[in-house]
């Protein structure tokens, strides 16, 4: 199922903090410069880009997969009846606190329900 519009990201590189790279005590981590002469708040040429809301996803587009299909992450066996409602739009992701038993409860259900229910990916 692939959507009708095409995944657009503007940009996939992260903000890195201005001069992550010269200290260690600086993190990588996105912070917003706020100093009054700093060069990557004033937008001067060459400088690190800040972000914006135009380098936001479209609204339709937003939090899909490749294969169309939207997360749902699944934590107990429960969730995956929540996940028999919307099987045109989700697919099962088990998080990763589950433990083994409860991962092979999980699995057995969705197999069970395989011709309603979408995996995000084999997880045995």
């Amino acid at each position: 199922m692939a959507p009708a519009v095409p995944i657009v990201k503007k940009r996939t590189k992260k903000f890195k903090r201005h001069q992550w790279d010269r200290w260690n005590r600086v993190p990588e981590s996105w912070r917003k410069p706020r100093g009054i002469d700093n060069r990557v708040r004033r937008r001067f040429k060459g400088q690190a880009a800040m972000p914006k809301i135009g380098y936001g996803s479209d609204k339709r587009t937003k939090y899909l997969m490749p294969n169309g299909f939207r997360r749902l992450l699944v934590r107990n066996v429960q969730d995956v009846d929540l996940l028999l409602m919307h099987n045109k739009t989700y697919a099962a992701e088990i998080s990763r606190t589950v433990g083994g038993r409860q991962r092979v409860q999980i699995l057995e259900r969705l197999v069970h329900h395989s011709s309603a229910s979408r995996m995000h990916r084999s997880l045995t």
